[in-house]
């Protein structure tokens, strides 16, 4: 709750004027100037004065000492009514004594060193309690000496117009301030943003080198699939290439090898050092194979698609006919690398199946020799052949055999038989059991002069299985020789064009406005990046 202070009400007189006593006082004080304005006669000392308040004497006319007791109490309870502190009473008066004034309580400390302008709450003056005499004597160790701002805050009551000044004054200095750090702003970024997009955009537009670009596609497929015996299924495989083989190719192609081959066949250096090309893509022709194979990989661009299989490629050259040209050439070279690459495949199976069937036919070819050689040593050409003719004849001659004994028991049933024609029939018995019995020596027992037809057969019949025998291994390794070979012809990689390689009428490189703007984005991130690190970093060290 705020009371509103009652001033006190002074009789003023109404009659004269106010100038009058002031030009007393101006005659008084300087007296020199009486002739410049109407002459007032000289004030003395005793001579009583008229200041504006009447009968009622000035409150400070005659010194602090001798103020009237009811201000004094009027001022003290105004004092009272700030709501001070003990600390802060103390201080004042200690201040008050330091300042030489002998007041009567706290609040009339405050009261003095106010009507001599002194705050008593301010830092230096607290500060000024301790002289340096009694810091010594303390022994207290110098403190560093504060520092008092010079503008202390006024506490003057701005009028509207005063604030409204104030206010203006203010916004302009922000907006000064405002401006100060845009142009700043707009400094830096010309210097580390529009500067470098300049050069880089005045390289693109005038004096970058126009490039020309071929493009192909090629896809690496194998030969299809062809039928073969039972074997042949283990040797299967897909109708396209690997991913392995689409890779390797183009790994030879992005290599040092391929860019050598290309400088030796077209001259990929040579074309490079020509004076039309810029410095910056310009080859000395004295350069080595490392600056050359570092423009090899920006010029040559070769991507791989595994979902269809498919190389893409681009060349780039400084005109349009020697950019097909090259392409051209590294297709010609992938080519060679594709057949290369199952040579040794085709090569193993191919070499494994031919020996095997060259050594069947060796072996077949001795079995062979073999039985030609017992054919010709026993003189039989087949021992079954013979067995049987042999059989024959012991059957044969068995049936007579056995005739001629049923002719002699016939001769001997008669009472008086022909003796002669017994003994002839007993001669003929005679005859046909030894010549069976000589048959029947040839099949089984062997002399010193000839060989049993059993030895013989046996002979024979191990040699024509082990002729049959070599015969049907040749037979399986012919089978097996030819499908290697269908194999073989199956492994062959090619390459199949899906794009030829067309030179272009217009240049492809650079693209300027492109080229222009990644630059611009480029050197915006590097700097805002950097200026953010350099805020971080100021914060840091300030807090």
């Amino acid at each position: 709750m705020t009371t509103k202070p009652k001033a006190k009400k002074y009789r003023v007189r109404r009659s004269g004027s106010l100038s009058e006593p002031l030009n007393k006082l101006k005659a008084a004080v300087n007296p020199s100037r009486g002739d410049s304005g109407p002459t007032h006669p000289a004030l003395d000392e005793n001579t009583p004065t008229e200041d504006g308040f009447g009968d009622q004497p000035y409150p400070t006319a005659n010194g602090p000492d001798k103020t009237p007791s009811k201000s004094v109490s009027a001022e003290i309870d105004s004092i009272k009514k700030e709501g001070l502190t003990g600390r802060q009473l103390r201080m004042a008066r200690r201040i008050a004594q330091k300042n030489g004034l002998v007041p009567t309580s706290d609040y009339d400390a405050i009261r003095l060193l106010r009507q001599k302008r002194i705050d008593p709450f301010q830092r230096s003056n607290m500060l000024e309690l301790i002289s340096p005499e009694d810091k010594a004597k303390a022994g207290t160790p110098n403190l560093p000496k504060t520092t008092t701002p010079e503008h202390l805050p006024s506490k003057e009551v701005l009028s509207e117009d005063g604030r409204g000044r104030e206010i203006f004054r203010i916004q302009q200095d922000i907006a000064k301030r405002r401006r100060r750090k845009l142009l700043q702003l707009v400094a830096r970024l010309s210097i580390f943003v529009f500067l470098p997009t300049l050069i880089v955009g005045f390289y693109y537009y005038v004096v970058a080198t126009p490039l020309y670009a071929t493009k192909s596609e090629f896809l690496i497929q194998q030969a299809d699939a062809q039928g073969g015996g039972s074997l042949g299924g283990l040797f299967s495989g897909t109708g396209f290439a690997t991913s392995q083989d689409s890779i390797t190719v183009q790994s030879y192609l992005k290599s040092r090898e391929a860019m050598l081959r290309l400088d030796s066949d077209i001259g990929f250096k040579s074309h490079f050092s020509q004076d039309f090309v810029d410095p910056l893509q310009r080859l000395e022709t004295d350069s080595t194979n490392e600056e050359a194979y570092r423009l090899y990989q920006k010029l040559v661009k070769i991507g791989y698609d595994p979902t269809e299989g498919i190389v893409k490629m681009e060349v780039i050259a400084a005109d349009s006919a020697t950019s097909a040209l090259f392409s051209r050439a590294l297709i010609k070279y992938a080519e060679e690398q594709v057949d290369n690459l199952t040579q040794r495949l085709r090569g193993d199976q191919m070499r494994g199946s031919r020996e095997s069937f060259q050594d069947a036919e060796f072996k077949m070819k001795a079995a062979q020799e073999r039985v030609l050689a017992l054919q010709e040593r026993l003189g039989v050409i087949d021992a079954v052949s013979e067995t049987s003719a042999v059989m024959s004849q012991v059957t044969n001659f068995e049936i007579q055999l056995q005739e001629k004994r049923l002719q002699l028991q016939q001769l001997l049933d008669n009472q008086s038989p022909n003796q002669a024609r017994v003994d002839g029939v007993q001669g003929d018995i005679t005859r046909l059991s030894s010549l069976i019995a000589e048959l029947r020596a040839q099949l089984t027992s062997s002399g010193s002069d000839s060989t049993s037809l059993a030895r013989i057969s046996g002979e024979l019949r191990m040699a024509e299985v082990d002729l049959e025998t070599r015969q049907a291994m040749m037979q399986q390794s012919l089978q097996q020789l030819e499908t290697a070979r269908i194999e073989a012809n199956r492994q062959v990689r090619y390459l199949s064009l899906g794009v030829s390689p067309t030179p272009p009428d217009e240049p492809t490189y650079p693209r300027a406005f492109e080229n222009t703007l990644v630059a611009f984005f480029i050197f915006s991130g590097i700097y805002l990046m950097t200026a953010l690190t350099a805020s971080i970093l100021r914060e840091q060290v300030l807090s």
